[in-house]
């Protein structure tokens, strides 16, 4: 057991692999996460042979990879079966949104409070990542989180580790991030300013090493963000060709995922787009409970903006030739029941985590596959069963993290970052 210690405009480049170790610790990610979770009868398991309770009213459609389907909602996404994988037979048994999370970014049993304040018991993939990997690019933050990241911790890894989340929407044409930009300090005034933040360094560390810690870490990115050039002009959306634009779409999903490569080719190593809603629908999650919403109409207005963003994501990356180094990962935490509920006539689908699909693509890894398969009600994993651990797993070896790999708990005890799971090897 491997122990640990807790302590695209004319100009933007990828960053430099002049400062990178090797190729693993060359490897980015873009995770889009569809909060509430995403039911997989609607979105890349579709069961039209089902029982009429269970099957909905979309249908499966063929792509570019033989004998793989999915929604006919999702044609731009089917136009690049070759170029994704589509893991159909991952579940846990966690019931709650918290729990489900917990579940799928530790590794362990959501043992978590459905209500606030959500504190992770165990360390999660992000901060496992960042603590062990770093930086990919010096000076450039380890991960951005586009507008939030929910329920995540770093539980008994020491500080630092949380991502730089930025709330405000890209599309909007006033797009600012707070503190990026020198304005009106002078250089001169800003090292002063530095200056005199070194001179509290002794009192913050009479009262709290490990808080003084994080603080110093804090302080180290933000004077980073604030005279890097490169990133700031990462944000600057604005710059990007018209055309890039409008294919990712102009709203605040679209013009995200395309930040989400811009930071990437700045040098980021993590990037997580939080999908819950688009504009128009009153849908708030994909969460779709009888008693909330219609969840075919919903669908019929979510699925195209997830159709688009992603293929756009995955071409873009892969015809600047990053597909090799940036994984694109796209799930929610959970799926819901593959038999239909009915709410004083409305359809919809509950809680459910024992069969969801999660979507890769790019990364160097296996395409143009679905991996594992459910019954034909969609409810049961007759192939190749996965357990988030697999997942995680699978995402560790990416970035060259052993699964055996552990840290010192707030128990005083080396606790490795998953309690079992193996890769993936379809996809490696």
């Amino acid at each position: 057991m491997r122990a640990a210690t807790g302590s695209g405009e004319r100009g933007l480049r990828p960053a430099s692999k002049g400062s990178r170790t090797s190729n693993k610790n060359d490897k980015a990610i873009i995770v889009i996460w569809l909060w509430g979770g995403p039911s997989h009868m609607e979105t890349f398991d579709l069961k039209p042979e089902a029982p009429t309770e269970y099957r909905g009213e979309f249908r499966p459609i063929s792509t570019r990879s033989a004998g793989l389907q999915i929604c006919e909602h999702l044609p731009q996404l089917a136009q690049l079966g070759d170029q994704i994988a589509i893991l159909r037979s991952l579940g846990h048994d966690s019931p709650g949104h918290v729990s489900s999370t917990h579940t799928l970014l530790t590794g362990y049993p959501g043992e978590v409070a459905e209500m606030p304040p959500f504190r992770s018991r165990y360390p999660d993939f992000w901060s496992i990542v960042s603590k062990t990997r770093g930086e990919r690019s010096f000076g450039v933050p380890v991960h951005v989180a586009l507008p939030t990241l929910r329920y995540n911790g770093s539980a008994y890894l020491n500080g630092g580790l949380d991502p730089f989340v930025v709330s405000a929407d890209p599309n909007e044409s006033r797009f600012h991030v707070p503190n990026l930009a020198l304005e009106r300090l002078s250089t001169t005034r800003f090292a002063d300013r530095l200056d005199l933040l070194k001179r509290f360094d002794g009192y913050r560390h009479s009262i709290d090493d490990r808080a003084s810690d994080s603080m110093d870490e804090f302080n180290r990115k933000a004077a980073s963000l604030l005279t890097r050039g490169e990133l700031r002009r990462a944000f600057e959306v604005e710059r990007e060709d018209h055309r890039t634009r409008e294919r990712y779409g102009r709203h605040a999903v679209g013009q995200r995922c395309l930040l989400a490569r811009r930071l990437i080719e700045a040098g980021v190593r993590m990037v997580t787009v939080d999908f819950p809603h688009v504009p128009g629908q009153k849908a708030f999650s994909w969460d779709d409970h009888a008693s909330v919403w219609n969840i075919f109409t919903e669908m019929k207005l979510r699925l195209p903006v997830l159709d688009q963003v992603t293929s756009a994501l995955i071409e873009d990356l892969r015809e600047r030739g990053l597909d090799k180094e940036v994984l694109v990962v796209v799930m929610g935490e959970m799926s819901h029941t593959p038999r239909l509920s009915n709410f004083q006539g409305q359809p919809g689908r509950e809680h459910w985590g024992h069969t969801m699909s999660v979507l890769l693509a790019g990364g160097g890894l296996r395409m143009g596959q679905a991996v594992g398969a459910t019954n034909r009600r969609g409810d049961e994993a007759i192939s190749r069963p996965l357990k988030p651990t697999d997942l995680l797993a699978t995402l560790y070896d990416y970035f060259g993290i052993s699964p055996e790999t552990a840290f010192i708990s707030s128990a005083g005890r080396p606790t490795r970052i998953l309690p079992d799971g193996q890769p993936i090897s379809e996809l490696i």
